[in-house]
């Protein structure tokens, strides 16, 4: 069987990655990571479907453990990637998705430099900019301070092995897929099961 891939998506806020996300998770085969949290769970929130929700000391354990791809301690609360989950799917051949904000990224290809990241990008930062106005959550001062958080997490782009810009949502789905079906067919790490492979049926 071959072995899963992990692909982590990340990109500013409102760029629409947990849209293209759900979208591939849509595909067999693909399974969608979940993260560890030691806050409490809010309403209508599932335990193993949004988070696994632990206790502090569960998850100083992990830690210890070295069982998290990342971890971060966000507003008192504490969230990690557990490896273990991850690691069972590929095994299984399943493909890994992860979406996750950049640091967090960056500390998983750290530790597990097969993984593959993915930056989705808004088309510019004015259609970005209406967008987030759309949703009218935010006042103008707010907008702004996004945008410049935005340039500085744009900035981070050359770390990441792919980009999609979601201009069009269908197109960026099918660019998604498309980087996955490609990553597949890399000979890295595949060449040699490919030859047995033939070599066994002469």
């Amino acid at each position: 069987m071959d072995q899963g891939k992990l692909f982590v998506f990340s990109g500013p806020s409102g760029t629409g990655k947990g849209t293209i996300c759900r979208e591939l998770l849509k595909e067999p085969g693909t399974w969608l990571s979940v993260s560890i949290t030691t806050r409490a769970p809010r309403a209508g929130e599932e335990h193993g479907v949004h988070y696994y929700f632990v206790t502090r000391e569960e998850y100083d354990r992990t830690v210890e453990e070295d069982g998290f791809l990342e971890h971060a301690e966000i507003y008192g609360n504490a969230y990690g990637t557990p490896k273990k989950y991850a690691m069972e799917h590929m095994a299984a051949g399943d493909d890994v998705i992860l979406e996750i904000e950049m640091q967090g990224a960056l500390q998983i290809k750290k530790a597990y430099p097969e993984a593959i990241l993915i930056f989705v990008l808004p088309p510019s930062l004015k259609e970005l900019r209406d967008r987030i106005r759309k949703r009218g959550t935010e006042t103008e001062e707010q907008i702004a301070t996004r945008m410049k958080t935005t340039l500085s997490e744009i900035e981070l782009l050359p770390e990441y092995d792919y980009f999609l810009i979601n201009d069009d949502l269908e197109e960026a789905i099918a660019t998604a897929r498309s980087i996955m079906k490609a990553e597949h067919c890399k000979t890295a790490g595949s060449a040699q099961t490919l030859i047995d492979r033939y070599k066994e049926e002469q």
